[in-house]
């Protein structure tokens, strides 16, 4: 994931999709509200969840039950059609990469590959991904985001593309604790005796 991540065509190919289809993520956006509204109102004793004795309760009144299954539905497919136009482009690099790996095996001559997951430890010039983006970006210079009418995405394509959310998604998080880190802390306020 982290060499995809790293290529030029899935950069430019992921701005194109966050402007291309911004409003369906805006809308999604506003759905996920909508529908975490709902559900706070349906919590009754506000833990975050709903209890058995919530989601009966909640049975019992078919107009919210409808309102979050349609809110569910929207969001469901206007993820979908973000997704595959992700998994898309994702499956345009991946398409690429292993001919860009045979051609870093044959330019640095290269006996044996192994997943970081065999390692104990190697040193940090073992590691031939910046290599392997190199070779992508001159294979996959650019990745459409237009996929053809009919297409289905690969089981691999599918898998990589949620091994990239995960990553983006640990990168996300690694951000905003760095950000939370760095705010200053604010001074206790004194107590008065």
């Amino acid at each position: 994931p982290e060499v995809v991540l790293s290529t030029s065509a899935f950069q430019t190919a992921y701005q194109q999709i966050n402007t291309t289809y911004a409003a369906q993520r805006t809308t999604i956006q506003e759905r996920n509200q909508q529908r975490q509204t709902l559900l706070q109102q349906l919590d009754t004793n506000n833990d975050g969840q709903l209890d058995e004795a919530e989601q009966q309760a909640a049975s019992q009144n078919a107009a919210q039950v409808q309102q979050l299954q349609t809110l569910e539905q929207e969001i469901q497919q206007l993820s979908a059609q973000v997704d595959l136009v992700r998994v898309y482009a994702v499956e345009q690099i991946m398409l690429q990469y292993g001919p860009a790996v045979q051609q870093v095996i044959q330019q640095e001559q290269i006996q044996i590959i192994l997943g970081p997951e065999a390692l104990s430890y190697a040193v940090p010039e073992a590691n031939i991904g910046d290599e392997v983006v190199a070779v992508l970006n001159t294979l996959v210079p650019t990745a459409s985001i237009t996929p053809p009418a009919g297409w289905q995405p690969r089981r691999q394509s599918v898998a990589m593309f949620q091994e990239v959310q995960q990553a983006l998604m640990a990168v996300a998080a690694q951000q905003q604790a760095a950000q939370q880190a760095a705010q200053p802390q604010q001074p206790a306020a004194p107590t008065g005796r």
